[in-house]
Parts: structure tokens; sequence; C-alpha cells
């Protein structure tokens, strides 16, 4: 897809632009930082940044700032979950995790300096308003904590090996997954800045919760299905860790049903918006993702 290269290229030509020199005492960890950035990976959450903006009718350079701060965000929440305190992932994106490039240490500070540069990044920007900026932080600090992918990650940790309900499982697929995607999709209708902001926020959140879930459930199947060769990180994962995921409550089948459910639910979110038919194949796309 000619325009999702696009979206990609724009958001990794600008994400390096604020780091300091590697040169410098705590150079290792910036080199950490940069060194899990680049490892790759598909830029869903900066991409959707850039596609809501220009949904809502405002300019996608407008959204790259925030489009760079969601990703360093998203890079520092694989760091830690990527640690043996964690899930204890040895591999991410075919390359070895920051943690065993670096060492523990300096992963958890490069993890901790990828989750405080979003709000320098987005707050020093000059594409947006100072409103605009303020919508933006306080979104992205509300979702990306207790109430939103920090707290799923404590559910999905602490509930390792318990029963785990239907309701508490998307729950936590809720927090863990959808809350981040949620963050990028609100932060680039705020940097539309479009009179009918109210009214896209609505549309844009139930995309957003609904995209999120189908994501998880995908990673859920692909965790069974697939192989370490095509995904880049370890198979087994999670019956390894014995955490509860929807394939292991109700079964293949019925993952793969729910999986297109909540894509259809995401897909009809989008008819709220003009000039949505990217979106719309970008959301098909990852329903039928092989990574």
């Amino acid at each position: 897809m000619e325009k999702l290269e696009k979206y990609i290229k724009n958001a990794e030509d600008r994400l390096y632009e604020i780091f300091p020199a590697e040169t410098l005492p705590q150079g290792d960890v910036i080199k950490a930082a940069k060194y899990s950035l680049s490892a790759g990976g598909k830029r869903i959450r900066p991409v959707l940044t850039q596609v809501f903006c220009e949904m809502c009718g405002g300019d996608a350079d407008k959204a790259l700032d925030t489009a760079c701060a969601i990703e360093y965000m998203h890079t520092y929440s694989l760091i830690h979950d990527d640690l043996p305190c964690m899930d204890n992932d040895d591999l991410r994106r075919g390359k070895p995790s920051c943690h065993k490039a670096y060492g523990e240490t300096t992963a958890l500070l490069a993890g901790d300096a990828l989750a405080i540069l979003p709000f320098e990044r987005i707050a020093s920007s000059s594409t947006i308003s100072s409103s605009a900026a303020v919508k933006c932080i306080r979104t992205l600090a509300n979702l990306c904590g207790t109430a939103g992918m920090i707290g799923g990650q404590q559910i999905d940790t602490a509930m390792a090996g318990e029963e785990l309900s239907g309701e508490l499982l998307l729950s936590m697929y809720s927090m863990k997954t959808s809350a981040l995607i949620k963050a990028a999709c609100l932060c680039g209708v705020y940097c539309a800045e479009s009179p009918e902001e109210e009214r896209y926020v609505k549309y844009a959140s139930e995309y957003a919760e609904n995209l999120g879930i189908a994501f998880q459930i995908t990673d859920d199947i692909l965790d069974v299905t697939g192989s370490t060769e095509e995904l880049g990180k370890r198979t087994g994962n999670d019956a390894e860790n014995d955490k509860h995921t929807y394939v292991r409550t109700y079964g293949l089948e019925k993952a793969e049903k729910a999986a297109k459910e909540y894509t259809e639910k995401a897909l009809s979110a989008l008819k709220a918006f003009d000039n949505s038919e990217f979106a719309e194949q970008l959301t098909r796309m990852l329903l039928g993702r092989k990574k």
C-alpha cells in the first residue's frame, strides 16, 4: 500500500531528531532507546495519528510530532514487556530484545526515557496550538497510565495462572492494547483542530476500542498458529507463562470469529468520517496480518 508506506516514512524520518548525542556520558541509554525504535515494526499507531488528523480535515504533517510521541510510548512498552520480570522475551522483531543487547538496567532506563520523551515532543511541537497539545498530553497520560496500558499489563502479569472471566479478559485487552491505539486516534483528531471535534472523538474512540480488541485477539491467534521466523519473536510464550488469552478461553475457532466481529465494529465506526477508504483498507489488512 503506497499510502501506508508514505505515512510510515513520514514518521520514521522524524523519529530521531529530538534525541541527544550518543557521545554524551549517558550515551548507552540513548543508543538503547534508538536501537529499539529502529527495530522496525508495523508503525500502526503513528500511522493512525496521521490518518485521523487527515480524516478530520487536518494536514498529516500537523500530527507528525504527536505521531512520533505515540511511537516512543509504544516502544517503551515493548522494552519493558520483554524484561525478565514481565514476559521474559529474548527476541523482538527478529532482533535480540533491548535487555539482551544492552543489559537489563540500561533497557529499563531506555524504556523510562521513551515514556517521558512523548510529553516533551508534544509540548514543543510548533504545528499544533497549545490547546491541542494539552489535549494530546492529557489523553496520552490517561490512556497509558493505570487506567489504561499500565493497568492492563498489571492485570496480565498478576493474573497469570489464575482463572480469568471473559469480561475481565476483554477489560484487560481494552486497557492493555486498545488504550494506546485510542490515544493514537484521538491525538490525530485533536491535531486536526476541527470544529466537529466532539463528534469525531466519539467515533474515533469507538473505532479504536474495537480495533484494539481485534488486534489483541489476532495476536493471540498468531501466538498459537504463527512461527518465530514469521513473527520475529518467540511463539507459545503465553502458554509458557500460563497467561489467559482469547484462544485459551474460547478456542481458536471462536477467537477467529471474534476478531472478525470486532473488526467489523471498527469499520462501522469509520462511516462517521469522510475519506475513510484508506483507514478501512488498513483495518482489514490488520485482521489478515501474519505478524
